[in-house]
């Protein structure tokens, strides 16, 4: 996968596979400890500890669809030769907390990508499940709740075109700002 969102969007998409109803994303800029987290929490299916132990294993996956799942294993080694890691712990019946870092400045971390465009995805193509975006750029953090959005836009989806349009220029806006404001 090229950039990191495309790896969030797979990581997601196991999430919804697992019936979760609530995930929350976190993605964490921290150059001053020279660090990339990012991490997909649900409150789906969840998974046994040999479950979890099986997610390095390209041929192991609980789709019935294909018979190898690449995501995990992909994301993991690209974190590993990044200087990083990936940890992944869940429970049964309670769901599942991928977590992965790179190192922020190493020469084989992939680019974020578009992340706003990738949350906009995930939250219209799948309306009834809340999603949480938290964002973080050197201790300053930006979030966002469909739960609250979709309080306030009442009867007015959240796969409008124009509410669509509205979260992700929120989205970059206060990502940008949060940066700016930190250079000056």
């Amino acid at each position: 996968m090229n950039d990191l969102a495309l790896h969030l969007l797979d990581i997601v998409q196991n999430s919804l596979s697992a019936g979760a109803s609530l995930i929350t994303i976190t993605v964490d800029e921290d150059l001053i400890k020279n660090k990339l987290s990012m991490a997909v929490k649900d409150n789906g299916r969840g998974m046994t500890k040999e479950q979890v132990k099986k997610l390095s294993d390209p041929f192991f996956t609980s789709r019935t669809t294909r018979r190898v799942g690449l995501g995990v294993p992909l994301l993991r080694q690209t974190a590993e030769q990044s200087g990083g890691g990936l940890e992944v712990t869940s429970e049964p019946g309670k769901g599942t907390l991928l977590s992965v870092h790179f190192q922020y400045d190493h020469i084989d971390r992939p680019p974020l990508g578009d992340i706003p465009n990738a949350v906009v995805l995930m939250v219209s193509a799948n309306p009834l499940v809340d999603f949480e975006y938290k964002y973080s750029y050197n201790g300053k953090s930006y979030e966002i709740d469909t739960f609250q959005l979709k309080e306030v836009l009442g009867d007015t989806p959240l796969s409008d075109l124009h509410v669509m349009g509205m979260i992700e220029e929120m989205i970059k806006t206060n990502q940008t700002d949060l940066k700016v404001c930190q250079i000056q």
